[in-house]
C-alpha cells in the first residue's frame, strides 16, 4: 500500500509574470492549503500563446532545472499551468485518486489529438475515457519525473505537448516510467473540446466541476487551448456558493467613501469619460442630464465626446464648463467607431495625471448615481456596470465564448442577469460601459488600435486584445446600474423626435414625458372632481406639453376652424376649432398608444363598463385674434379627454372649460393635466375666452 501524505505533495508551476490568471489560480490554491512553487518568475515568456502554434518548451527546460535541486525520492510532483487553472478540492483528494490509478505517472487526458494527428493511431486504445494526453497537468513521483523530462533538449519555443505525447506512445518509455492517462477525468479536467461536458455542482459551501459523461469530480480545472477557464472560476471552489453569495467581492477594494468632496479636494482620482455617439439615438439630452447628475467631482473629470451624427445636441456650454475638461470630436472628422475609441482611449493613456478611463456608449441609461464611484472601488483591472435591455435577456457581457471566439451562452447567464446571482464576475466580453485602469492602457494595453479589427466589430477586437493579453474583465451585478435603449427605427424626421419613443422605448418615454405624480393617481386618489362626473389628473410633464406644441407650430398646418373639414369622416364639422390632427404628424398610432397604457386605466376605474377606443385626436390653438373661445356644444364621443399644455397666466390669460347644465367651470387648467368628461347628453360645455397670449390643448374623443 502507497502511503500518500499531502505534506509529500509539491505543486510545481510556470508563471513568468503574476497575471489576473495567476492570482486567481494561486487563490484556489491558498484556500484549498496546496503547496505551491513557481518556477520562471521574472523571465521572458518565449514558449508562444498556445493559440496559433505549439509551445511551452520553456516551461519542460525551467521543470527540469529545477527537479535536478530535489533529491526526496517520495516526493510527489503536481505539473500544472497556472493562468488558466483552478483547483476544485484539496491535497487529500488529489492524492487518493493518484494512488487509485496505480501508476506512477498520471497525465491529464483529452479528447482532441494536438499538436500531430499524425500520431493518432499509436496512441493505446483506452476501455472508456479519453485517448489523448494533455501536458497541462501530471502528477507523479520525482524520480519518474525526472527520467521523463531527462532527455529534453529542445527550445523554448519546441512543444511540450509534441515532447511529452512522444514518451506516452513509445510502448518502451511509457513503461519504464510507468505512466498513464486520468482517462475519466478524476483528477484533471481540460475544457479545450470537452465545455458540453462538464457542469457546475453546488455542494455545501463549496462548488466542484462535474463531467457528466464520466459521473466524476475532477480536482484541478483547466481552461486550455481558446476556451480559458470559462465561467467555471467565478465559483470554484468557493468564489461564489449559494450559502455565502460572492465571497471576493468585498476584498481588496479601493475605499473612496473615505475622501470628501470638497472643491479643493485632488484626491479622488481623475477619470476619463469618452462618450460615443455612433448612430441617431433617442433621448441623448437625458444622457447629458444623468451625466451632471453622477456623484463624483466634476473636476476630477475629463469628457472626450465623439459625435459621428449630423445635426445631434449635445452637452450644454454651461455645463462644459463644470468639467475639468471637455473635447469634442464631430462629424465633420468623419471618424469610424474604432478610430474615435482608440483615440478616446490614448487621450487618458498619454495623459500622466489621468487614473482610469471611464467608456460610455450614449445609448446607455446609467441610473445608479454612484456607477463610477462603485466601479473604482472595486479595484479592477476592467469592469462593467450590468445593464440590461428592457425586457429582454440582452446585456452588455457575455458569460462565455464560443470556440470560434463568438457568443455563447453560459449556464449561469440568465440568473446573472435577471438578477438571481449577484456577484462580481470574471466574463470574457463586455461592452457599452466600462470602467480600465489607465496603468494598463499604458502597460499590457498599450497597443493603440485596442479597437481595430477587419474581422471584429470595436468591441469585439477589443475584448479580444484584452484576453490576448492575459487581462480579466468583470462584470458587476451587485446594484441596479440602469438599461440600454434601442435604437432601432429611430427616426430623424420630426422635431422632438423622442416623442415617438413609446413602443420602442417605453421606460424612458415615460419618465421623459408622463408626469412624475403619476403613478400615485389611484394610490393616493389624486383625482380631483371639480364638476360632476368631471375628473381632472396630471397626466403629461411640462416637457411632453412643450414638446408636443412645439411640434405641432413646427408643423404649422393649422387648420381654418371651418365647417367644412376634409380630414374628418363625412367632411363638416358642426363645432370647428383651430387644430392640427394627430394622424397629420403620423402620430396617431403612438397617441393610441398613449391612451391605452395612461388614460385608459383611470377610465375603467371613473366611468366602469366603458373601454377606451378613440376616435380623433387633435391639438385645439385658442388666440384671441384668430378664435379666442369655443361655443356651448357637445363632443361626438362618449367621453372626452382634454390636457392643457400649456400655463395660465404665464402663457396666455382666460381660457378654461365651463359645464352649462351645473354652471361649473374650470378655468384655471394646470399644464399637463388632464379633464375627464362625458362628451354627450348631460355635459354640454363651451371654450371660455383666451384674452391674452395663445392656449393650446390636446383633446380625444372617446368612443366605446
Amino acid at each position: 500500500v502507497l502511503v500518500c501524505v499531502p505534506c509529500k505533495l509539491l505543486v510545481v508551476t510556470v508563471a513568468t509574470k503574476e497575471t489576473d490568471g495567476f492570482k486567481r489560480f494561486f487563490r484556489s490554491a491558498k484556500h484549498l492549503n496546496y503547496t505551491v512553487k513557481v518556477l520562471g518568475e521574472g523571465e521572458k515568456w518565449k514558449s508562444g500563446d498556445y493559440m496559433s502554434a505549439p509551445g511551452g518548451g520553456q516551461k519542460v527546460r525551467l521543470l527540469k532545472a529545477a527537479l535536478e535541486e530535489m533529491t526526496d525520492g517520495d516526493k510527489i510532483i503536481l505539473f500544472i499551468d497556472s493562468y488558466d487553472v483552478v483547483f476544485a478540492s484539496g491535497p487529500k483528494e488529489l492524492l487518493k485518486k493518484f494512488q487509485q490509478a496505480r501508476h506512477k505517472v498520471v497525465f491529464s487526458s483529452e479528447s482532441l489529438i494536438w499538436p500531430d494527428r499524425h500520431l493518432e493511431d499509436k496512441h493505446p486504445h483506452v476501455v472508456e475515457g479519453n485517448r489523448f494526453l494533455g501536458s497541462g497537468g501530471f502528477i507523479g513521483y520525482l524520480p519518474n519525473i525526472k527520467e521523463m523530462v531527462s532527455d529534453w533538449t529542445g527550445e523554448d519555443n519546441d512543444s511540450d505537448q509534441l515532447f511529452f505525447t512522444k514518451i506516452y506512445i513509445d510502448p518502451v518509455k511509457r513503461k519504464s516510467t510507468n505512466i498513464t492517462l486520468d482517462s475519466k477525468c478524476r483528477l484533471f479536467q481540460n475544457l479545450h473540446g470537452a465545455l458540453d461536458e462538464v457542469v457546475l455542482k453546488f455542494e455545501d459551501g463549496r462548488v466542484r466541476a462535474r463531467n457528466v459523461l464520466y459521473d466524476t469530480l475532477p480536482v484541478v480545472i483547466h481552461g486550455n487551448g481558446p476556451t480559458k477557464i470559462n465561467y467555471l472560476g467565478n465559483y470554484i471552489p468557493n468564489t461564489w456558493t449559494f450559502e455565502m453569495g460572492c465571497t471576493v467581492c468585498h476584498k481588496d477594494l479601493h475605499p473612496l467613501a473615505a475622501l470628501e468632496v470638497k472643491s479643493f479636494d485632488l484626491e479622488y482620482p481623475l477619470v476619463a469619460i469618452g462618450i460615443f455617439i455612433q448612430q441617431p439615438t433617442p433621448f441623448v439630452g437625458v444622457f447629458f442630464e444623468r451625466l451632471l447628475k453622477l456623484q463624483y467631482p466634476k473636476h476630477r473629470l475629463k469628457l472626450f465626446i465623439s459625435n459621428q451624427v449630423t445635426g445631434e445636441h449635445w452637452i450644454h456650454q454651461d455645463h462644459g464648463s463644470l468639467y475639468q475638461e471637455v473635447k469634442l470630436v464631430g462629424p465633420e472628422e468623419e471618424m469610424d467607431p474604432p478610430a474615435s475609441r482608440n483615440l478616446g482611449v490614448d487621450m487618458c493613456r498619454k495623459d500622466k495625471h489621468c487614473d482610469y478611463f471611464f467608456l460610455l456608449d450614449i445609448d446607455v441609461v446609467l441610473e445608479n448615481e454612484n456607477t463610477l464611484q462603485i466601479l473604482i472601488q472595486q479595484n479592477l483591472p476592467i469592469v462593467a456596470p450590468m445593464i440590461t435591455r428592457v425586457g429582454r435577456l440582452w446585456s452588455n457581457f457575455w458569460g462565455a465564448l464560443s470556440a470560434d471566439g463568438y457568443y455563447a451562452r453560459s449556464e449561469d447567464y440568465v440568473d446573472i442577469v435577471q438578477g438571481r446571482r449577484v456577484g462580481v464576475w470574471n466574463v470574457p466580453y463586455v461592452s457599452s460601459v466600462f470602467l480600465v485602469k489607465a496603468s494598463l492602457l499604458r502597460a499590457e494595453l498599450s497597443d493603440y488600435e485596442l479597437f481595430t479589427s477587419t474581422l471584429l466589430d470595436p468591441d469585439m477586437a477589443y475584448c479580444h486584445n484584452v484576453r490576448s493579453k492575459e487581462v480579466f474583465m468583470y462584470v458587476t451585478n451587485m446594484q441596479t446600474f440602469g438599461r440600454i435603449l434601442s435604437t432601432e427605427n429611430y427616426q430623424m424626421s420630426h422635431l422632438h423626435n423622442d416623442l415617438w419613443q413609446i413602443f420602442e422605448n417605453p421606460v424612458d418615454w415615460q419618465k421623459r414625458y408622463i408626469h412624475e405624480n403619476y403613478t400615485l393617481i389611484m394610490k393616493d386618489k389624486l383625482i380631483e372632481t371639480p364638476c360632476p362626473d368631471v375628473y381632472w389628473f396630471p397626466i403629461f410633464s411640462d416637457v411632453a406639453c412643450d414638446h408636443i406644441v412645439e411640434e405641432m407650430e413646427h408643423f404649422g398646418r393649422w387648420s381654418g376652424g371651418n365647417t367644412t373639414d376634409a380630414r374628418i369622416q363625412g367632411g363638416y364639422e358642426n363645432v370647428p376649432t383651430i387644430d392640427i390632427h394627430m394622424n397629420q404628424i403620423n402620430f396617431e398610432k403612438e397617441w393610441q398608444k398613449f391612451l391605452l397604457e395612461y388614460i385608459a386605466p383611470i377610465t375603467e376605474k371613473m366611468y366602469p363598463g366603458y373601454y377606451t377606443k378613440f376616435e380623433l385626436a387633435f391639438v385645439v390653438r385658442y388666440k384671441p385674434d384668430e378664435q379666442p373661445s369655443l361655443r356651448p356644444h357637445h363632443d361626438a364621443s362618449t367621453f372626452t379627454i382634454n390636457v392643457a399644455l400649456n400655463q395660465v397666466g404665464r402663457d396666455y390669460q382666460g381660457g378654461g372649460c365651463r359645464f352649462l347644465r351645473y354652471d361649473c367651470s374650470v378655468d384655471a387648467p394646470r399644464k399637463g393635466w388632464t379633464l375627464l368628461h362625458p362628451g354627450r347628453l348631460t355635459h354640454y360645455h363651451e371654450g371660455l375666452p383666451t384674452t391674452a397670449g395663445v392656449r393650446y390643448i390636446a383633446v380625444s374623443f372617446v368612443d366605446p
